[in-house]
């Protein structure tokens, strides 16, 4: 498998997760987007929305949107197991993870931002904040109320896939204040013990750039 991604992208850094998680390989190919290599014709083949990432299997099919990509690894993979197997604990992982896909992350990704900055003459960083501080509120309440050891009881899931890529977006946008959400802080500090997690991790990814 091929994973076309970037070392900073949130949605790239769910699937790597996902992938670590179920031990399998993949071969790197960074997608530059601070350089706009997502609108480069060939990538714009692969996936039309012009983003990051894309899975292509070892028969050349290719996936986009991280979720899709993450629910085909289940299906096809299925052990070790990232989705709860009871169906109520599912629809709750589900639920944190759709706070996070299409509640935060999507309000300040890079091409929101440069909208706010460069067309509507905003604070993108104000716009931001805005929206993490709401999103990771709600992720609290969720946390402290089925959470145990991880979003979802005491196992790493789809849940702390997300949680992990949006608390390290939210530190380059935002302040993120321990003591608002010390929940999703203990939980962020049991899953970066996981020898996958670590390997995962932007900086650990071969595109890094120094801060």
């Amino acid at each position: 498998m091929k994973l076309f991604n970037y070392w900073r992208s949130s949605a790239s850094y769910r699937v790597r997760l996902a992938l670590g998680f179920k031990g399998l390989s993949y071969d790197y190919v960074a997608v530059n987007l601070q350089k706009g290599e997502q609108h480069d014709p060939s990538h714009v083949a692969r996936n039309p929305w012009h983003s990051v990432p894309v899975l292509e299997l070892d028969d050349g099919a290719q996936l986009t949107q991280s979720v899709a990509i993450v629910e085909y690894l289940e299906e096809t993979h299925p052990t070790p197991a990232l989705f709860p197997a009871a169906p109520l604990a599912r629809a709750r992982m589900r639920a944190m993870v759709e706070v996070v896909n299409s509640g935060i992350q999507p309000l300040h990704n890079l091409q929101v931002n440069n909208y706010v900055k460069d067309v509507l003459k905003g604070d993108p960083k104000a716009w931001a904040s805005t929206w993490i501080d709401k999103g990771l509120d709600a992720l609290e309440a969720m946390a402290k109320q089925h959470g145990g050891k991880f979003m979802v009881g005491d196992q790493f899931t789809f849940a702390d896939a997300c949680l992990l890529p949006q608390l390290y977006g939210a530190r380059r946008f935002a302040s993120v204040d321990a003591a608002r959400v010390p929940t999703l802080i203990r939980i962020e500090e049991t899953c970066l013990a996981l020898d996958f997690v670590q390997r995962a991790k932007p900086d650990a990814q071969p595109d890094a750039q120094p801060a």
